[in-house]
């Protein structure tokens, strides 16, 4: 019913720009940066919190849900062509309770909705635009919404977002009760997704074949470096997924993964030379929109910063090679003079846009080079080395970029070329920075300027890395030696600390400690980071199955609560918390730091063996501990029954196999219990039947072709019912032209488990296909 209003949008004209004399909002007395860039809008937006849920619930309203960050491209976008259209506002304003979310500020919120929207079959995004209950359960979403509809093609329009309101307002109308039960759906199968290790069931030990699968998964470009995929040549955006290629590095250094190192130096030197490196500045930009790390998305975060020096910092040990020393010291020369406060702590992060436009900031007309760089052979040369022959930005614009690193001998005769044009961009309009201080985010600088220090023996980016670490252990942390969060200000007040930390924030600041403990003469830092980590153990440990929480045991509840292991654009907190954990104890030697790194490990131990590449810092904690004695008293082999299951998924494993021509769920169900066959020929049961959904690429596929098979037949007083026990396999037929290009297939399984006295809990359990 909704599907059609589910979109992955494009952009259009860019509307004006907010008007600064409007009157303000409720977020006008915010200290987020992001939440005062809509201050003036005139949709009435509320902040999170008791208000506007309260609202929401007496007037029975639907909650527009906008999650953005300060540096968000499209977010801006959005802004101007919709929440600045007077038209538009005024219809959010009578039929919803409209909320605005610095995803920064409340990575909670944004991680449980933007899993909802991903498990409703849309792809994830910012800005993330969510329809809710009035109990703020997710009805349905998208990212980024046009103001109008769009046709693309004679058969295809894209919904704009006054459409969009139009429609969630006769659905809300007429069909209510439809509405609000496809929110209790999302909703259990977002808890569902959020648990989903829990609710897994290992399959095989943790050893050295964890490690070189998650090798193999990556494919990599021979020509320009980087993951992608073999299939489509390699084209399509390449990010830096940081955490990914801290592990392939490290592995790499094996003497059997030669080839891997290969790769690995190539796509660390196609980055630097590449136009996602800023040449000028210093300082990497988000990632690139095409194969050859040319055209960038121009925003400069604090955390890509921080992992692009760690990891180069460690390259550089291993390998000295000039490239790697020069992108770590220009990066770090870029952060002191354009994202550190004269306290010493670090800022947040750099738009990418200026005067309205995305890149403007860092990109050259012909014109302009020209009269800038003038017409010498020198000039010449200087135009040939950085790719300034060409327009390689929209046709018509220049991105500096490199093809090899630079002699010596050029890298003198072009500096007074750099630094004519440095001097020039500095005086245009420059990105908006944001200013908050994220302790976890300055956890990760702390840790680069420490890596910097102790593989450079520079002394200056060391005391850079504990200036920080001592305001934000003084500033951040509140009587009780909880963290907060953010440190900022409403205008015209005084900046201060506030919220409740997440988990993090105390794994990212640990592991800067531990950082500097590296290179200290006293064990300063390491008593730091033993309290912090107390701290952490009290309020975001799962002490029933391991691992941690994101947010604290007392932090507000959402209708979900999410407990990631997943590495992305950013190391997951409890990939870093478990690698604390590990070096707590090589430093300490107390046992009980290891048991917990242990206990990480085996709370992801389904995730590690299933689908490790998603959690590469987790495999290279595996890899430290397989060095050092291995795992201790792990006695389980991953298909044993427990001694007490709570829900169906303790007792079922499902695999998800490809064929030639079909693909193969295979369910086996431990000794003693079964499952409903589908069909269950008991209308009585039929919500009780297996049933399943196959994804791809994170949609649903309309209907895909199942083969049940029969099952065995139970005669009861109440009437007659098929089951399934021991070992069954379910074939399941898709269409060649919807897996062709496909990169992940993937079946959700839903089992109700019972045994001749009692049913467990039903499970919705998700396998990728392998």
């Amino acid at each position: 019913m909704l599907r059609c209003i589910f979109a992955a949008m494009f952009a259009s004209s860019l509307a004006a720009a907010a008007d600064p004399k409007a009157a303000p909002n409720r977020l006008a007395k915010e200290s987020s940066p992001y939440l005062l860039q809509h201050a003036r809008n005139p949709v009435d937006w509320y902040p999170w919190g008791p208000e506007a849920l309260a609202k929401a619930k007496k007037e029975g309203k639907i909650i527009f849900l906008s999650i953005g960050y300060s540096a968000c491209h499209w977010c801006h976008v959005m802004e101007r062509e919709t929440f600045e259209n007077a038209e538009i506002a005024k219809m959010m304003n009578e039929h919803f309770v409209c909320i605005k979310v610095d995803r920064e500020e409340r990575p909670d919120i944004d991680d449980v909705y933007l899993t909802a929207l991903q498990v409703s079959g849309s792809n994830g995004g910012w800005p993330l635009s969510m329809f809710l209950t009035p109990e703020a359960k997710p009805i349905f979403g998208g990212t980024y919404f046009p103001p109008a509809d769009k046709k693309i093609s004679e058969e295809d329009t894209i919904p704009g977002f006054k459409s969009i309101i139009e429609r969630v307002n006769v659905l809300h109308k007429d069909k209510k009760k439809e509405l609000y039960a496809q929110a209790d759906t999302i909703a259990e199968r977002t808890v569902l997704q959020l648990d989903r290790n829990a609710k897994a069931i290992a399959v095989g030990k943790l050893d050295k074949e964890v490690i070189d699968d998650a090798i193999a998964v990556f494919q990599f470009d021979p020509i320009h470096g980087g993951t992608g995929s073999k299939e489509r040549d390699f084209n399509g955006t390449k990010f830096p997924r940081v955490a990914a290629l801290e592990m392939l590095w490290r592995q790499s250094l094996k003497k059997e993964n030669a080839e891997l190192k290969k790769n690995v130096d190539l796509t660390l030197e196609k980055m630097a030379l590449g136009g996602i490196y800023d040449h000028l500045g210093g300082g990497f930009h988000r990632y690139s929109t095409e194969r050859t790390w040319t055209v960038p998305h121009f925003e400069k975060m604090l955390y890509d910063q921080a992992q692009l020096v760690e990891l180069y910092a460690e390259a550089y040990q291993k390998d000295p090679k000039p490239e790697y020393k020069r992108v770590i010291e220009e990066t770090l020369a870029f952060v002191a003079r354009e994202m550190t406060a004269p306290e010493g702590y670090f800022y947040s992060a750099l738009d990418a846009d200026s005067d309205g436009h995305e890149g403007t900031f860092y990109v050259w007309s012909e014109k302009e080079l020209g009269e800038i760089l003038g017409n010498s052979p020198e000039a010449k040369a200087f135009r040939k080395a950085y790719a300034l022959e060409k327009p390689n930005f929209e046709d018509k614009s220049f991105i500096l970029r490199l093809d090899r690193p630079l002699t010596d001998e050029e890298k003198k005769t072009f500096a007074p070329f750099k630094a004519e044009l440095f001097d020039v961009r500095a005086k245009r309009n420059r990105p908006f920075l944001d200013t908050k201080l994220i302790t976890a985010w300055n956890g990760q600088m702390i840790g680069a300027y420490a890596a910097a220090g102790a593989v450079l023996k520079d002394k200056k980016y060391t005391d850079a890395a504990a200036k920080a670490a001592e305001f934000v252990l003084k500033t951040m942390r509140e009587k009780d030696g909880r963290l907060q969060r953010i440190y900022s200000a409403p205008p015209g007040e005084k900046a201060s600390a506030k919220g409740i930390a997440f988990l993090d924030d105390y794994a990212f600041l640990i592991d800067g400690l531990l950082s500097l403990q590296t290179d200290a003469k006293d064990d300063r830092w390491l008593k730091e980071a033993e309290a912090l980590q107390a701290i952490q153990d009290k309020y975001y440990l799962d002490d029933k199955r391991g691992g941690y929480f994101n947010a604290a045991h007392d932090a507000e509840k959402l209708f979900a609560r999410s407990k990631d292991s997943y590495d992305g654009a950013q190391p997951s907190g409890n990939g870093i918390a478990t690698r604390n954990l590990f070096y707590l104890w090589r430093y300490s030697k107390k046992a009980e730091y290891r048991n917990r790194c242990e206990q990480c490990l085996r709370a992801n131990h389904a995730t590690l063996r299933s689908n490790p590449s998603s959690v590469p810092v987790l495999v290279n904690v595996l890899d430290l501990v397989l060095q050092n004695g291995g795992l201790k008293d792990e006695t389980s082999t991953g298909n044993e029954q427990p001694k007490k299951p709570l829900e169906s998924a303790d007792v079922v494993k499902v695999a998800f196999k490809r064929g030639v021509d079909s693909f193969q769920i295979d369910i086996d169900i431990a000794k003693g219990w079964h499952i409903y066959a589908n069909p269950v020929e008991n209308k009585e049961l039929l919500e009780s039947a297996t049933q399943i959904e196959v994804l791809i690429d994170g949609k649903v596929v309309a209907m895909p072709a199942f083969e049940y098979p029969k099952g065995e037949s139970k005669k009861e007083k109440t009437g007659d019912y098929r089951i399934y026990e021991g070992k069954i396999q379910i074939v399941v037929k898709l269409r060649e032209a919807d897996t062709k290009d496909a990169k992940v297939i993937a079946a959700l399984v839903k089992v109700i488990a019972c045994d001749d006295k009692n049913c467990l809990k039903p499970s919705t359990i998700k396998v990728e296909a392998k």
